[in-house]
């Protein structure tokens, strides 16, 4: 599920998978994979000079409130309105809340997925930014802690967490890639994190 974060110029906001059997995240309203997002983090912590970097990638945006459904209303079974709706119509939340636990194979579902947002979403440019003390992303603009916590969001599977532990390979490469090349920005993002 989402979790909320504090960003610095619009109080909280959402961020974070939305079902268990998709790897996509939400930012808001912006939407993309979760693999997009490691990738993302691991070429970005090998910058030396990011404040001068430009990385704007291309992700869905739902301009709409009411496209981008009833979160709480779908999990329950009795609302599935907008994307979230549809993708709970396809992937019901689980009946035994023990099997609650984000799939690390989500991304063999990345076809249907991206299928089921069209009809929702535009592609528009999601700009990182990189400031003394914060990071942009998207309209967002993040202490560096809390984009620390961005970033361990995804290594630890979100809430409820990946299911027997077990992570994608695209999380552990990031991982990988952050600690090994850690400017600034990355420093101390997994200082206490064990494997």
């Amino acid at each position: 599920m989402p979790l909320s974060f504090r960003s610095e110029n619009y109080g909280n906001i959402a961020f974070g998978f939305f079902n268990i059997e998709s790897d996509m995240l939400l930012l808001e309203n912006y939407f993309f994979f979760a693999h997009r997002f490691c990738e993302w983090m691991g070429d970005l912590s090998e910058k030396k000079e990011i404040e001068s970097v430009k990385l704007e990638p291309q992700v869905d945006v739902i301009e709409n409130p009411g496209d981008i459904g009833d979160l709480m209303g779908a999990i329950h079974g009795v609302r599935f309105t907008g994307f979230i709706g549809r993708i709970y119509q396809l992937f019901p939340f689980p009946h035994d809340p023990g099997e609650f636990r984000q799939n690390p194979e989500g991304f063999n579902t990345q076809k249907m997925v991206e299928e089921e947002i069209k009809p929702f979403s535009k592609i528009k440019p999601m700009p990182f930014r990189f400031f003394h003390d914060r990071v942009g992303v998207g309209p967002y603009e993040f202490s560096i802690p809390v984009f620390h916590e961005l970033i361990r969001y995804v290594w630890e599977g979100g809430y409820p967490r990946w299911k027997d532990g077990i992570r994608p390979g695209y999380v552990m490469g990031m991982k990988k890639r952050v600690e090994k090349n850690s400017n600034s920005f990355f420093k101390g993002v997994f200082a206490s994190q064990k494997i």
